[in-house]
C-alpha cells in the first residue's frame, strides 16, 4: 500500500483559496537527485486532490507510489502573484518533506505576497 498526496493553498491576503497554481511533484533520491513525478494546479478550491495529479510519462508505474522517502512541492507563485498584479517576494515555494507510512498526507500552503507558512494536515 502506498500513500496519497493532497495540497491547499489559501491566499491569506485575499481571504481566499489561491486557483491556478501550478505544483511538481518530485522525489528526492540519495540526499540530492530529484526526480519529477507529476504536475497538478489548483482547482478553484485552492487544492490539488491525490486524484489530480498529472504524473510523467517517463516515470514508471511504481514510481507513482508514494512510497516512503523525501519529496519537494512546487508551487509556481510568481505566476500567480503576477496574475494578481502584486510584487511577490518569494516567486516559488518549495516545501520538502517525509513521506514515512501509508497514510493520505495533506501539505497545506498559507500565502501571502511577503510570507508562507505550511504544516502537515489531515
Amino acid at each position: 500500500m502506498s500513500a496519497t498526496l493532497s495540497s491547499h493553498i489559501l491566499d491569506t491576503h485575499l481571504g481566499k483559496p489561491a486557483a491556478d497554481i501550478a505544483v511538481t511533484l518530485h522525489r528526492i533520491k540519495d540526499g540530492s537527485e530529484a526526480t519529477l513525478l507529476a504536475n497538478g494546479t489548483t482547482n478553484n478550491d485552492g487544492r490539488v486532490t491525490p486524484d489530480s495529479w498529472q504524473f510523467d510519462g517517463a516515470v514508471d508505474s511504481a514510481e507513482q507510489n508514494l512510497s516512503n522517502g523525501r519529496y519537494t512541492l512546487t508551487f509556481d507563485t510568481q505566476s500567480y502573484f503576477d496574475a494578481q498584479k502584486l510584487t511577490a517576494f518569494y516567486p516559488q515555494v518549495i516545501i520538502d518533506f517525509v513521506v514515512s507510512d501509508a497514510s493520505h498526507y495533506h501539505v497545506p500552503l498559507l500565502l501571502s505576497a511577503h510570507g508562507y507558512g505550511t504544516y502537515r494536515g489531515s
